[in-house]
């Protein structure tokens, strides 16, 4: 009886997942027609219908969409939630079941029905990420969580959101990582860094074209040597790095021991993303790419996709939105043309 039991809930589960999954949007595409704004879902099927200025992706079951001028929110249903009246888009899509949007000269947390949850007194403010939100205080960065608490005091000169627990944050000239409390994990003697991500991050030492990169672990450990002429956060367990100076250099891909994986032979290229990463072998030109068109490999370097689109692209719920000939359409993992825009 208790066999039947769990497989009873388990497969209850599983429905609502993918219940929960179709519901909130996760597999809808915003699409062009015309110069108007749709969804359609992955095989191509129109599921909102083209009326918008301009649509983002789904975040948490809501999508911004542009109207009159003014951005509102969307369910998944196309119904309209949140009535298009907020200006420009700060980091105006939900995260942490809160959304930062803008009106007028004012900022403004709001939840899903619209109501106002904070009100912050800042000059900028952006998203939540891990239960916090960054906000500029004069010429000052801090911190606040999801009830307007300021929990790291407008302290430093620059800063980002947290990710995988910690924050990169810039004192004086340099750069560091703080905790949720605001103590200081990772000290200040880095000239650049990125987030963690899949728990390591990605330091400079030196200026932007002649300083050395590496990464360090959560206790600031250097776990790959600063030797890197550049060097991006870890996705799907590669890195991207390029060797070479930002004119001439060849991009490539290494593991967390610092060991090439794909040899740098791509004039320009992106992280890895489902798998698969955008990459360019078109010429450089002056310290430019010449008429770029981007393939997709995969994880062993192999080319996947040689179709070569217009501009890059990452693969999210298994699309990608490509041109070709400046025709703008989604493809799946196999190359195959979804639905075009126009």
């Amino acid at each position: 009886m208790q066999n039947v039991s769990f497989k009873t809930s388990f497969f209850i589960t599983l429905f609502g997942f993918f219940f929960g999954c179709h519901l909130f949007g996760q597999d809808f595409f915003p699409y062009n027609d015309n110069g108007k704004y749709g969804y359609m879902n992955k095989s191509g099927k129109i599921v909102v219908q083209p009326e918008y200025e301009f649509a983002e992706d789904f975040y948490e079951g809501m999508a911004v969409v542009k109207k009159d001028g003014k951005r509102g929110f969307i369910d998944a249903s196309g119904k309209m939630i949140i009535a298009p009246q907020y200006d420009s888009k700060v980091d105006g899509y939900f995260s942490d079941g809160l959304a930062c949007v803008k009106k007028g000269a004012k900022y403004y947390y709001i939840d899903k029905t619209g109501k106002v949850a904070i009100e912050p007194q800042c000059i900028a403010a952006y998203k939540f990420s891990e239960g916090m939100a960054r906000l500029q205080v004069g010429n000052k960065f801090s911190y606040i969580d999801k009830t307007g608490k300021t929990i790291v005091e407008p302290t430093y000169e620059g800063a980002w959101d947290y990710s995988e627990g910690l924050a990169r944050v810039k004192k004086g000239t340099k750069w560091g990582f703080i905790d949720k409390t605001g103590k200081v994990v990772v000290d200040f003697k880095y000239d650049e860094t990125f987030e963690f991500s899949e728990d390591v991050a990605n330091v400079r030492v030196g200026d932007e074209k002649t300083g050395l990169w590496g990464f360090i672990d959560k206790t600031g450990k250097v776990v790959v040597d600063l030797k890197l002429d550049k060097a991006y956060p870890f996705r799907d367990g590669l890195a991207l790095v390029r060797v070479g100076d930002f004119k001439t250099g060849k991009f490539g891909y290494v593991d967390k021991t610092g060991k090439v994986v794909i040899f740098p032979s791509f004039t320009g290229a992106f992280n890895f993303s489902e798998g698969m990463a955008c990459v360019s072998q078109s010429p450089i030109v002056n310290g430019v790419l010449k008429d770029a068109k981007w393939n997709y490999i995969d994880k062993s370097g192999n080319i996947v996709i040689t179709r070569g689109s217009d501009f890059y692209a990452n693969f999210k719920n298994g699309l990608a939105k490509v041109s070709y000939g400046g025709a703008q359409t989604y493809i799946d993992k196999t190359g195959k043309v979804i639905i075009p825009t126009k």
